[in-house]
């Protein structure tokens, strides 16, 4: 599992961020660095990290939480209860 903070060099005070915003967000829309940790008090505060790689970090957790959902399905799969391909259209065609 990757840790919030892999090298120091992306860890920022709240202090120098707020003095050096516009630097610091060109690094991580640049992808200079993938994730910039901003401490506050000496304790992780907030991440900022560049919109394509929030997307990317999103768009695996839905693909784990489908796969996730499609494993219990299978699991829990009862052949006696299931219906055609037809019938299912059928069910949905009904409304039309």
């Amino acid at each position: 599992m990757a840790t919030l903070l892999e090298r120091p060099e992306d860890a920022v005070s709240a202090t120098t961020m707020a003095r050096s915003f516009s630097a610091k967000l060109k690094e991580v829309s640049l992808r200079e660095t993938d994730r910039m940790v901003i401490f506050k008090d000496n304790q992780p505060a907030a991440v900022l990290m560049n919109v394509q790689a929030y997307q990317e970090l999103v768009d695996e957790l839905e693909d784990l939480r489908i796969e996730a959902v499609s494993r219990d399905r299978v699991a829990s799969y009862q052949s006696d209860q299931a219906i055609t391909h037809d019938e299912m259209r059928s069910l949905f065609n009904q409304s039309e």
